[in-house]
């Protein structure tokens, strides 16, 4: 889901870069600063879509790494769950013998 948001915080920036862009220059200077405005917004949409996804995924990397955590330690005290009922049973056992 955050990928897909960082998708369309980048495509609003992309058509924000272009809809400020000013209509037909007269000069071929003022088309090469066109031009170059345009890239500059473009260069800074994409960074800035890169920093989104970038956190996107460190935040998708942190909720795996604590549901594996957690899988862990359900899987740790599992077993210690069982090792105790196992030393209960043979408490049981010797105490009965």
């Amino acid at each position: 889901m955050s990928k897909i948001a960082a998708a369309l915080i980048a495509g609003l920036f992309a058509t924000s870069a272009f809809a400020a862009q000013t209509a037909a220059p007269a000069t071929h200077a003022e088309v090469k600063v066109a031009k170059a405005e345009a890239k500059e917004a473009k260069a800074d949409a994409k960074a800035d879509a890169k920093v989104e996804k970038k956190a996107a995924d460190a935040n998708g990397d942190v909720a795996v790494a604590k549901a594996d955590a957690a899988k862990t330690k359900a899987k740790a005290h599992k077993k210690t769950a069982k090792a105790q009922a196992e030393a209960t049973a043979a408490e049981k056992t010797e105490a009965a013998k």
